[in-house]
């Protein structure tokens, strides 16, 4: 059961792997509501690996930053979010997002340790840019606080499928870093497409 569950996420990431840019993936005036905000983290590869990559690593520092880091991520995002709806674009956000994939990859791939409040202004920082892209990208029709609530619950449950994941894999610390380096090397091509 726990072989397959494993290879199913894994077949799933390295097919969601072959995005062309890091991007926010606008929709049109008709994309405002919940569902479609809960939809948008699934269809961008740069954000879905990011989050889940933040569980795993969440499960990496241990006990005290298996919520802390996925809450300061989806608070920074929040927050990033609303500001990036009064802000102007920012150059090189894409290239930013994507050197968080690559840099969280590498988390992963060498289990980097570090103090759980580091961790957690890491996931903020990281957090920022993917919140800040979606800012700038959510629909003005309709509902901005349904859709950003979809997004927010969306972010919170690929954090828990990042978590659970890394959960079971826990004694086989090989494949969190095969995970880790297949992260890393789609942030590199996600970086090298943005420039």
């Amino acid at each position: 059961m726990n072989r397959k569950f494993i290879n199913a996420i894994m077949g799933i990431t390295a097919f969601s792997a072959y995005g062309t840019t890091a991007q926010a993936h606008t929709f049109g005036a008709e994309g405002a509501g919940f569902v479609e905000g809960f939809i948008h983290p699934f269809i961008g590869v740069d954000h879905l690996l990011a989050m889940l990559a933040i569980g795993v690593w969440a499960v990496q520092l241990g006990h005290k930053a298996l919520w802390r880091l996925p809450a300061a991520f989806v608070g920074t995002m929040s927050l990033s979010a609303l500001l990036a709806s009064y802000g102007p674009n920012l150059p090189l956000l894409e290239f930013a997002i994507a050197a968080t994939v690559l840099l969280l990859g590498v988390f992963l791939m060498f289990s980097v340790r570090l103090p759980v409040v580091t961790g957690m202004l890491i996931a903020g920082l990281f957090a920022s840019v993917h919140g800040y892209a979606h800012g700038l990208e959510m629909p003005q029709a309709g509902s901005p606080l349904f859709y950003g609530a979809g997004f927010i619950v969306a972010t919170s449950l690929v954090h828990a499928i990042g978590i659970t994941m890394a959960v079971l894999i826990k004694r086989r610390l090989w494949l969190a870093r095969v995970g880790g380096l297949a992260i890393a090397a789609a942030g590199l091509y996600l970086t090298t497409a943005t420039i």
